[in-house]
C-alpha cells in the first residue's frame, strides 16, 4: 500500500518554485560564436587596443621603407646615368646615405614596436586562457548531474584542454597578424596609389579573384573544421572511458570491441581531418599563381613606362617591392582563414558548454545553517535532523517519472532503512534529500524548511553520505580522511579513523596513514577503501547520515567491526540505510520498502514480518537463496 502521510507544514511554500531553467542558447554558426568570443575578449579592451595600435605602427613603419628605399635606388641611376651623360660629377653618396639612415631608422622603430605588441599580445593570450579554463571549471561546479549524465568525461576533458589551446594559439598567432595583414594591404595600397595608378589597377584586379577562391574553399571546409573537432572529442572520449576500465574491458575480453569503436571514431577523425587539411593546402598554391600573374603583368607594365620617362626606376623598384608585399597580406589571410575555422569550431564547443543550463542560482535570501553554539538569527536556522517528502514526484527526464506521490515523515534521530529491488527508487530519493537534483513537484523538508530554501553548500554540509561506490583521490590517507572536514584537527582524524576501524589495518600499509594513494586507488582493498571513507564520514560530524550500501565491500569480520561504529555514530542522528542485505537493516526504527518509486510497505522488521508481504518475500528470499 502506498503511505499517504499528511504533510506536516511547510515554512516555505511548497508551490512556491518550479526548479526549472530556461535552456541557454548556443552558438550554432560562425557569426554568432565570434560575437560572444568578442564579447568574451572584451573584458581585455585595453591591452587589445594597444596591441592593434603598435602592430598597425610597426606596420606603416615597415610600409613606408620601400618608398624612401626608392629615392635612394633614384640618386644611384641619376649619378649613374649622370656621370655617363657628363651632366653630373658623380653619385650623391651623402644624400644615399641620409637616406639610409632613415631606412635604418624605420626599421628599427619597426622592430621596436613589432616587439612590443607581440609581448601585449601573449600576454592577453595567456591571461584569457587562463581565465576560460578558471570559467570552465567553475562552471563544472554549477551544473546539475544530469548534463553529466549524457556527457562523457572525455568529452569534457577535451573541451578544456584541445578546444582551450586551439583558441590560444589563434588569439597568440592569428589575431596580430590579421591586424598587420589589414594595415599593410591598405597602407601597400595607398602607397601604390602614389606611384601609379594605372599599375595599381593591374594589381588591384587579382585581389577580388584571389577573395572569391578564399570564400569558396572556406565554405566548402568550414564543415570539415568542425567535424575534426567534434571526432577529436569522442576519440578522447572513448580512450579516457577504455583507460579508466581497462580492467574490466580486459577482464571481459573487450580488447577487440574497444580497438573497433576506436579504429571507427579514428576513421572518421581521419577523414574529417584529411579533407579539412586538402582544401586548406588548396589555397596557397591558387592564391601564388594568380598574385605572379599580377606580378609578371605590372613588370612589362612598369618597364612600357619608365622608356616613356612617365616613372622613375626607384620608382618601379618601389613599386615591384609593393606588389610582392601586396600578395603577402592576401596570402596570410587565406592561411590564417583556415586556422579561423578550426578555432571558430573550438570556440563553439567552449561557448557551448559555459552556455549550458545551470543549476537553480541560489537565492539572496536562501538559508544558511546555525552553527553549533550560536544563537539562530534571521536567515540562519538550528537543525536538528527531522525529514519530511511531502507528496514529491521526480523523473530523470520529464516524459518518465520513477518516483511517484512519494509521501513520508522521518523524526529527528530516527534510523530509517530503504529497501526494495534494483531501481526502486531506493538511491534516487537520496540524491532528492542532497538536492542533486530538484523535484518535479512537491517538496522535501528538513524541520519543516523546504530544502530549495537553503544555500546547496550550506544544505550538504548537514549530510554526510558513505556510498558503495568509494571515491578516493591521489593523495595520502589523512588527506582523504580529513576531506570530510578540512581544518580537523590530526588527533581528530586519528579518532575518526579509530572508530570506522581504518586505524586496524593502516599500520600494516608502508607510510601508515602518510601512504600515497594512486590516482586510481588500486593499492588499497576494496574494503580498505569503504573503511576510509566511513571515517571520512564519521569525521565531518553531520545531522543527518545517509549510507548507500555502506558495508558490502567488506567481508563478514569487518562488516561487524563496521555495524558498531555505525551503531555509535548514528545516536541521536537521523540516519538513512539503503541495504540490498536486509540482515543490516533488522534494528532500525522503520523500514520503507520501495517498488517501482513508491511506498509499498512500512514498519519495523518485526512488523513487516508479520505482514506476510512484500518485504518478508524479499528477507526469505536471501536465506532460501544463500542455503542453495
Amino acid at each position: 500500500m502506498k503511505e499517504n502521510t499528511p504533510a506536516q507544514k511547510p515554512k516555505a511554500a511548497i508551490g512556491g518554485r518550479t526548479g526549472r531553467m530556461m535552456k541557454g542558447e548556443t552558438a550554432k554558426d560562425f557569426r554568432g560564436t565570434f560575437r560572444q568570443f568578442l564579447q568574451y575578449l572584451g573584458r581585455f579592451r585595453i591591452q587589445v587596443v594597444i596591441v592593434c595600435v603598435f602592430a598597425a605602427a610597426s606596420t606603416v613603419f615597415g610600409i613606408i621603407g620601400p618608398k624612401i628605399l626608392g629615392l635612394a635606388t633614384t640618386l644611384l641611376a641619376e649619378g649613374i646615368m649622370g656621370r655617363i651623360s657628363g651632366d653630373r660629377e658623380g653619385i650623391d653618396f651623402a644624400g644615399i646615405g641620409q637616406i639610409l639612415l632613415w631606412l635604418m631608422g624605420l626599421y628599427v622603430l619597426s622592430a621596436l614596436f613589432s616587439f612590443v605588441q607581440g609581448f601585449l599580445m601573449t600576454g592577453v593570450a595567456t591571461r584569457m586562457t587562463y581565465q576560460m579554463r578558471k570559467d570552465i571549471a567553475a562552471k563544472l561546479n554549477r551544473l546539475p548531474l544530469s548534463y553529466y549524465d549524457k556527457t562523457s568525461h572525455g568529452e569534457i576533458l577535451s573541451r578544456i584542454t584541445n578546444d582551450v589551446d586551439t583558441l590560444s594559439q589563434t588569439l597568440n598567432q592569428s589575431i596580430t597578424q590579421i591586424i598587420t595583414s589589414v594595415t599593410q594591404l591598405i597602407g601597400i595600397l595607398i602607397m601604390m596609389l602614389t606611384i601609379s595608378w594605372q599599375m595599381t589597377l593591374i594589381a588591384v584586379a587579382v585581389v577580388p579573384l584571389s577573395f572569391l577562391f578564399v570564400i569558396l574553399i572556406v565554405k566548402i571546409s568550414q564543415k570539415h573544421f568542425s567535424n575534426q573537432q567534434k571526432y577529436l572529442g569522442t576519440v578522447n572520449g572513448h580512450i579516457e572511458e577504455m583507460y579508466g576500465g581497462h580492467q574490466v574491458m580486459k577482464a571481459f575480453n573487450g580488447e577487440e570491441e574497444s580497438i573497433r569503436v576506436f579504429r571507427e571514431e579514428n576513421e572518421k577523425l581521419y577523414e574529417a581531418g584529411w579533407k579539412s587539411q586538402f582544401f586548406a593546402g588548396t589555397m596557397m598554391p591558387a592564391m601564388n599563381f594568380m598574385t605572379n600573374l599580377g606580378y609578371v603583368a605590372i613588370c612589362i607594365v612598369g618597364a612600357y613606362f619608365s622608356g616613356q620617362g612617365l616613372i622613375t626606376i626607384g620608382d618601379i623598384q618601389a613599386f615591384i617591392q609593393y606588389v610582392r608585399q601586396f600578395s603577402q597580406p592576401i596570402t596570410q589571410v587565406a592561411n590564417i582563414s583556415n586556422i579561423l575555422q578550426q578555432s571558430a569550431a573550438a570556440a563553439e564547443r567552449i561557448f557551448e558548454f559555459l552556455n549550458e543550463p545551470e543549476e537553480v542560482p541560489e537565492s539572496p535570501l536562501s538559508l544558511s545553517v546555525c552553527p553549533p553554539g550560536e544563537e539562530p538569527e534571521e536567515r540562519r536556522v538550528r537543525i536538528e535532523g527531522s525529514v519530511q517528502f511531502a507528496h514529491i514526484d521526480f523523473g530523470y527526464r520529464k516524459d518518465k517519472t520513477v518516483i511517484h506521490d512519494f509521501s513520508a515523515m522521518i523524526p529527528a534521530g530516527s534510523k530509517i532503512a530503504l529497501v526494495g529491488p534494483t531501481g526502486a527508487g531506493k538511491t534516487t530519493v537520496m540524491k532528492l534529500l542532497l538536492r542533486f537534483y530538484d523535484v518535479d513537484s512537491g517538496a522535501v523538508l528538513v524541520d519543516g524548511y523546504d530544502i530549495r530554501d537553503f544555500q546547496r553548500r550550506e544544505l550538504r554540509r548537514l549530510f554526510g553520505m558513505v556510498l558503495q561506490d568509494t571515491w578516493l583521490f591521489h593523495g595520502t590517507i589523512m588527506d582523504n580522511i580529513r576531506y570530510g572536514c578540512p581544518e580537523a584537527t590530526d588527533e581528530q582524524v586519528l579518532e575518526a579513523a579509530r572508530a570506522a576501524q581504518v586505524d586496524q589495518f593502516v599500520h600494516s600499509l608502508p607510510d601508515g596513514y602518510q601512504m600515497m594513494i594512486n590516482e586510481e586507488s588500486n593499492n588499497l582493498s576494496q574494503g580498505q577503501k569503504q573503511l576510509i571513507t566511513i571515517a571520512r564520514a564519521i569525521l565531518s560530524d553531520p545531522k543527518i547520515l545517509i549510507l548507500d550500501e555502506a558495508t558490502s565491500s567488506v567481508d563478514t569480520m569487518t562488516e561487524i567491526l563496521i555495524q558498531r561504529a555505525m551503531d555509535h555514530l548514528m545516536e541521536g542522528r537521523t540516519s538513512f540505510v539503503i541495504a540490498h542485505r536486509l540482515s543490516t537493516v533488522r534494528n532500525a526504527d522503520r523500514i520503507f520498502v520501495l517498488q517501482d518509486g513508491n511506498i509499498v510497505e512500512q514498519g519495523s522488521h518485526d512488523e513487516l514480518m508479520e505482514k506476510k508481504g512484500f518485504y518478508e518475500s524479499l528477507y526469505n528470499s536471501q536465506f532460501v537463496e544463500a542455503s542453495v
